[in-house]
């Protein structure tokens, strides 16, 4: 029991500590995940609340990993574990089996789990807890108690400020589809492998082959099929579009545009921070004083698009892409700026940070 409860202190606070500080890493787009389970629960009341959970979650889980991996106030870790687990079993187990939320956010962008995934994880989670529980009179402190407070404390304080600082500005390391290198364009077209299962009419045999065989049907029957990415460094992205007032697409038309281009991601108008708002404006004038593209992408509706130009004296195009997750996705911060050359992503910048037009003329333009 002592050698099954310490590798299990080790697994469970390692997985706890690397789970807080991949969310850490991205505190906005965790946040976003807990939107959909208030929205999922009906409790829209808690919506304002989720970045502050978010990171709030973020600092727990590393305290409480670092706390177990050296044994500090190990009743009390113990107890805070079991809660943990109880409330996140049943989350997932309701998510997976209603099919409520697709991906639970465990591991941001990091590492995709889906809800039935997430759900054994947190099984094996639990019985791992249950056994720290059962053998912790086996589990010895690794620093006295000055000390370890000491060290618990410093933990904490940079599991805080790391969140506070991903906040506001972007991803440390980015596991976004958006992230910077990447081509959009070939991103929203990945070039596919086909495979296709047929069943031998005669032997039953199933076999699996890369092309149709010749007169295929007269010997098999069809069973499935199935794609590979032919480009596997290539993360494909759904969902993005770039769409005028009538509906058109034009994604491909801005993704393949040579040179230098922007665009002003605002995902919901209403909630756009409006005291960069100036410096977008002279941002997009002195764009199209050099003939460089500069458009808005948004969720929000035409009519709200109207309001919004005419309240911030906003003189660029804006376009549609209905669905906010993608554009939530593309950049964590509403407004977020993203520079795009010869459809590779080179460049992005939140609110916070927001550039001048100069510098990234000096820094971008003539390479």
């Amino acid at each position: 029991m002592k050698i099954l409860a310490n590798i299990s202190r080790v697994f469970v606070g390692a997985l706890f500590i690397f789970s807080g500080f991949i969310k850490a890493n991205d505190p906005l787009g965790f946040g976003y995940k807990l939107q959909e389970y208030f929205e999922v629960f009906n409790m829209h009341w808690m919506v304002p609340l989720a970045l502050f959970l978010a990171i709030f979650i973020c600092i727990f889980e590393v305290a409480v990993g670092f706390a177990l991996l050296i044994g500090a106030r190990l009743k009390l870790v113990l107890w805070l574990l079991s809660l943990m687990m109880v409330f996140f079993t049943f989350l997932t187990f309701y998510s997976a089996y209603y099919n409520k939320v697709t991906s639970c956010g465990c591991f941001g962008d990091a590492i995709p789990l889906t809800p039935w995934q997430s759900f054994y994880k947190d099984i094996v989670l639990s019985v791992l807890t249950l056994i720290l529980i059962i053998g912790r009179s086996h589990i010895n402190p690794l620093f006295g108690p000055r000390f370890e407070n000491i060290v618990v404390g410093i933990c904490t304080l940079a599991a805080t400020a790391f969140p506070l600082y991903t906040s506001t500005h972007l991803p440390v390391i980015d596991f976004r589809p958006y992230k910077i290198g990447t081509n959009l364009y070939k991103a929203l077209h990945p070039k596919e492998k086909f495979f296709y299962m047929l069943k031998n009419k005669k032997t039953g045999e199933q076999k699996e082959f890369e092309s149709w065989p010749p007169d295929w049907d007269k010997e098999y029957d069809y069973v499935s099929n199935r794609t590979e990415p032919l480009d596997k460094t290539i993360k494909p992205i759904t969902g993005f579009s770039i769409q005028n007032d009538a509906g058109e697409e034009h994604a491909d038309e801005f993704l393949t545009l040579r040179g230098c281009s922007f665009i002003l991601v605002e995902y919901d108008l209403d909630r756009s921070n409006r005291s960069i708002q100036g410096a977008i404006n002279d941002f997009s004038e002195l764009c199209k004083k050099d003939s460089v593209s500069f458009i808005a992408l948004t969720a929000s509706t035409s009519e709200k698009i109207a309001s919004f130009k005419k309240e911030v004296n906003a003189s660029y195009e804006f376009y549609r892409n209905p669905d906010e997750v993608p554009l939530k996705t593309m950049v964590r911060s509403n407004p977020g700026l993203v520079m795009i050359k010869d459809s590779v992503v080179t460049a992005m910048w939140p609110h916070s940070a927001f550039p001048s037009y100069n510098d990234v003329k000096i820094k971008y333009f003539s390479k």
